[in-house]
């Protein structure tokens, strides 16, 4: 890498780190193939927005526990290991820089992030399938279309793409969750197949009893053979196990026969289990969350209506929803109405304006615009995923808010007496199949009008609750710890405010033999890549400050501060070459954030000896990082020095 190519790149990182919230922010970096990738330790302070006009950047998101920004092939290893140089902070491996980011989570966020990932890694073929069953079904509904034999196979094959990406989500959901925890994503392909062979009984056929089902008996428990359409929360769990087996037996089977054996034995065992015990669960889980809704319905009253229509959407996200059919099926034989169709549907309605709510709170971001207007569309449509995975599941509290519009749905249902004449289509097409008795085509639109303007209500006011919170906790007014590290004399106070004029003096930060930088050991000081500097081989281990100044950064290793002198210029005293391998041995720090500092106070000791003793290089690096714009360095002659002298000034 050319010195003008890395130049840039300082730059570059420069900025990203000062917009990602400052170093302390940043607890872990690494890079994929396309984009950088980091931890911090307070989302809410990142400018994503101000990070996407950096130089050379494509595009800035943040995926539950990472800032990603995106640069593209090739140039993210440069910009990563600049970034990595500049911080001083190994680049890490995705697994660690995974780890580092689940410490800072609870079990419930784990979980949540989890689901998140699987879902962002297959969330264009959902888009794909919303948007063509939504254009499927504007086309199934025109007659001419129906009547034209060229214009009738194009929405026959419209509906067979979109049926089919749907159909076979469970197996891309077991890739997916496959390679998220570590596997070998065909495992999971694998799994998908069996789970969705032909060889088993439709799912939702075996529920409404049309189909005879084959049930065999291992170990005197029965296993019925049934498939797993629909089972989103099977097709995770089952990759969860097929990706730790995959693991697992890769590590223990001999080389010799590792090929051969590790996918057989991972297959066979994966495949008990989820005919055994996964398989069952998911499918008890389903029956039970099922009947208890119903029974609110039937039991509860507008209570029961408005729960319903809360938590439905939730069960779509767990994939146990696909029983609901049969019971629609048997509440319009029995009764000739079906009450749970408009409920389910206003729950998706509101799960579209959450949608809405928060596109309204990021309208200048242009990734949400992106994400955001196609999930709504799909949603008009009766398809929720792309909402709901792609959004509301990811952001958090657009689902909570989708959840609140839901209940307000449910009510409105309940006190117009909404019921359907059939079963499968919701939102727009699915008014054609609303009771037309008591005002019906009316009172179903008023539901969905009223459910979105809930869900988009409820999600843009917790979202600016959220933002507000955060904006609080930032605020320089309640940072109770700086306050106190900074508090002194109301004389002090006032000279922290004041702006010195140039040209500026710096004073030797420590004892010993005063050196040009370009004589440091390090090509990165001696190039001038992170600005112009001087250095003192030291006589002792004392560093002192070279200016009245206020602490702005102090690493988390101990070698290294950054401080901001009072005509504002910003500096970085580094001592030792490489010295961040020792992880804060043999430094102590006296001073901390935010402190202000008088020249020549002392900020920290180290053990001189020993850190050379180890093999480091012990000279201490000057680094000016930030002029004053429009200013240069001018440095005094070589030289002992003692700690006080003037060795450079800087000026005009």
């Amino acid at each position: 890498m050319d010195a003008e190519k890395r130049k840039r790149y300082e730059n570059i990182s420069a900025e990203i780190v000062r917009l990602a919230g400052g170093r302390d922010n940043i607890l872990g970096i690494a890079h994929c193939a396309t984009r950088l990738r980091l931890v911090l330790e307070d989302n809410d302070k990142a400018d994503t927005q101000a990070i996407e006009d950096v130089d050379l950047v494509k595009g800035v998101f943040v995926a539950g526990d990472q800032l990603q920004i995106i640069f593209g092939a090739g140039l993210v290893n440069d910009v990563c290991q600049v970034m990595a140089d500049s911080l001083h902070m190994d680049s890490m491996s995705l697994g660690d820089l995974k780890s580092k980011a689940n410490k800072r989570m609870n079990p419930l966020q784990k979980a949540l992030k989890a689901l998140s990932d699987v879902f962002i890694e297959i969330m264009p073929g959902i888009l794909a399938a919303a948007l063509l069953t939504g254009l499927s079904s504007v086309l199934g509904n025109i007659e001419f279309v129906q009547n034209n034999d060229t214009l009738y196979g194009i929405s026959r094959l419209i509906n067979i793409s979109s049926g089919a990406i749907f159909g076979f989500l469970p197996l891309c959901v077991a890739y997916s969750t496959v390679k998220r925890f570590g596997g070998r994503p065909i495992m999971g392909i694998v799994m998908g197949c069996i789970m969705l062979t032909n060889s088993l009984a439709d799912a939702s056929a075996a529920a409404q009893g049309t189909v005879e089902v084959t049930t065999l008996h291992i170990f005197g428990l029965p296993v019925d053979l049934i498939g797993f359409q629909g089972g989103i929360i099977v097709a995770l769990l089952i990759g969860i196990v097929t990706a730790k087996l995959d693991i697992f037996f890769e590590k223990k089977v001999p080389e010799v026969i590792r090929l051969l054996v590790s996918p057989l034995l991972t297959t066979l065992v994966s495949s008990f289990l989820l005919f055994m015990i996964i398989g069952p669960i998911g499918r008890g889980l389903a029956d039970g969350i099922t009947a208890v809704l119903v029974w609110m319905t039937q039991h509860l009253g507008v209570i029961g209506y408005a729960a319903f229509s809360a938590v439905q959407q939730l069960i779509v996200i767990t994939g146990l929803h696909h029983v609901f059919g049969a019971i629609e099926s048997q509440l319009l034989v029995d009764t000739g109405r079906n009450f749970l169709n408009p409920l389910m549907s206003v729950a998706m309605t509101a799960q579209g304006g959450a949608v809405l709510g928060y596109l309204a709170g990021h309208l200048k971001d242009a990734k949400a615009k992106e994400l955001c207007i196609p999930s709504f569309i799909s949603v008009l449509f009766g398809v929720t995923e792309p909402a709901l995975f792609g959004v509301n599941l990811r952001y958090r509290y657009p689902l909570i808010g989708g959840c609140l519009g839901g209940a307000v749905g449910g009510a409105v249902v309940y006190f117009t007496d909404l019921a359907a004449l059939g079963f499968g289509t919701t939102v727009v097409p699915g008014i054609a199949l609303a009771d037309p008795a008591n005002n019906g085509y009316i009172n179903y639109i008023i539901a969905h009008v009223i459910a979105l303007a809930a869900g988009f209500l409820f999600a843009l006011l917790i979202g600016l609750a959220f933002s507000r919170k955060a904006s609080a906790q930032t605020a320089p007014g309640n940072n109770t710890q700086t306050a106190a590290q900074t508090a002194g004399s109301v004389a002090e106070q006032e000279k922290k405010t004041e702006k010195a004029e140039l040209p500026e003096e710096i004073d030797a930060f420590a004892s010993g033999e005063f050196i040009g930088i370009e004589k440091v050991n390090d090509p990165t000081f001696a190039q001038k890549i992170l600005g112009d500097g001087v250095a003192i081989l030291p006589s002792e281990g004392k560093i002192y400050a070279p200016a009245d100044c206020v602490v702005e950064m102090v690493m988390d290793t101990k070698h290294a501060v950054g401080l901001r002198t009072a005509a504002g210029n910003g500096i970085l005293i580094h001592v030792g070459i490489d010295t961040v391998s020792l992880q804060g041995k043999y430094f102590d720090v006296h001073v901390s954030d935010g402190q202000y500092l008088k020249k020549g106070s002392l900020i920290m000791e180290f053990d001189k000896e020993k850190i050379a003793e180890e093999g480091y290089d012990t000279a201490a690096c000057l680094i000016f990082t930030e002029p004053a714009d429009g200013s240069h360095v001018e440095r005094e002659a070589e030289r002992t020095v003692a700690v006080g002298e003037k060795i450079a000034v800087i000026t005009e």
